[in-house]
């Protein structure tokens, strides 16, 4: 049996707030493996937004383990761990976070930015993932001249464009109507039956039975960790 993309080993996390420390994670462990479709979900204040951080090494565990693809990412230096998010993590956001600036296009390639590759190959790259998301026709636009819905059509070609391990996804649809809502969510969906690693941040309990498993939170602990049938 392959090894878990994800590992989180009795993980904690503490954050000193003055002269009181809050427990955001107070022990918690599960594996994902490679292909999973998971949602993250639970109530306000359970720890959801501190699980995102640890798992898109974007912050460190105060104590435990987190293995990603094998290694040990717990104990890295920040530019280490800048590294493995540009080549090992694809991040969608509910604000969607695209730089105004930028092109469609040009938006897509900044994670290629850091990888010194050829900027033809990256153009193509680029283009290619856009077409994929439905996009093809929008290429020189810039976000502000975009639905919320195509801007996160966007959000998620950049995601994939460094072949990532795992896609987090945080509150997905959270900007969005239901209509643009469940469009994104036929794309997450296809990106599962290509194979990709999803995890996805939700409150939206539509959201969340998309997915194939749910891990549920509550005051820093793990409530529940159930699988779907579909």
């Amino acid at each position: 049996m392959s090894s878990p993309i994800v590992k989180f080993d009795t993980v904690r996390k503490t954050y000193q707030m003055g002269p009181v420390t809050v427990e955001a994670l107070r022990g918690v462990s599960f594996d994902i493996a490679a292909g999973d479709y998971v949602s993250i979900m639970g109530p306000s204040g359970c720890g959801k937004s501190t699980l995102l951080n640890l798992l898109g090494c974007l912050d460190r565990p105060s104590a435990g383990h987190y293995l990603l693809g094998g290694q040990d990412v717990s104990g890295m230096d920040d530019d280490a761990l800048s590294s493995v998010r540009g080549a090992r993590l694809g991040f969608i956001f509910q604000s969607y976070n695209l730089i105004q600036q930028l092109t469609v296009v040009e938006n897509i390639e900044i994670p290629l930015y850091y990888q010194d590759r050829p900027e033809a190959e990256c153009r193509e790259l680029a283009c290619k993932l856009a077409k994929r998301v439905g996009l093809e026709h929008r290429l020189d636009h810039k976000p502000f001249e975009l639905s919320g819905g195509q801007q996160q059509r966007v959000a998620i070609a950049r995601a994939l464009v460094n072949d990532p391990l795992v896609i987090l996804a945080d509150e997905p649809t959270g900007n969005l109507d239901s209509s643009s809502g469940v469009e994104i969510m036929k794309i997450f969906d296809e990106l599962h039956a290509q194979g990709k690693t999803l995890i996805l941040v939700t409150h939206d309990p539509s959201v969340g039975k998309r997915a194939h498993r749910t891990i549920r939170l509550r005051d820093g602990h793990l409530e529940s960790d159930v699988r779907h049938e579909k």
